[in-house]
């Protein structure tokens, strides 16, 4: 059996789909975004404990720990790896001994949800680069 919509039901169909559609892509997008700011969050995270670990051992020098961590960004694909700003903190107080820690600044942007932010509020400084952190602090040897 068929049944034949009437003119209001197939609007109200029309309807319902340019809503939903922008809403669902609007999501998945959000989606990838936030994925990607995750993976660049874990490779700022492991290139901190890498960092780290080579300014733990004796004799390196603060240059040596910081082509370290550039190495390690730019590897992980990050592209302002040449530019972030890079801490090395060495002799921190660390229980009984002392250690060395890194700090890490990465600006991130949104590709995508950045500029839909602006033109929605095109006054506001919401969509600007996130700023992302890692810190790591270990134990020096000897």
């Amino acid at each position: 059996m068929r049944t034949r919509l009437i003119k209001s039901e197939r609007g109200a169909a029309l309807l319902e789909t340019a809503i939903t559609i922008p809403l669902i892509l609007l999501i998945s997008v959000a989606i990838f975004e936030f994925g990607r700011a995750y993976q660049t969050w874990q490779v700022l995270t492991n290139a901190a404990r890498e960092g780290a670990r080579v300014a733990v051992i004796n004799g390196t020098t603060d240059d040596a720990v910081r082509a370290a961590v550039r190495t390690y960004m730019s590897a992980g694909h990050l592209s302002a790896a040449a530019t972030a700003p890079i801490d090395v903190q060495r002799n921190q107080p660390l229980g009984d001994r002392s250690g060395s820690a890194i700090t890490i600044s990465y600006p991130f942007n949104f590709i995508v949800l950045n500029p839909i932010v602006r033109l929605v509020v095109p006054d506001s400084g919401t969509g600007a680069p996130l700023t992302m952190s890692a810190f790591a602090i270990m134990r020096n040897e000897g």
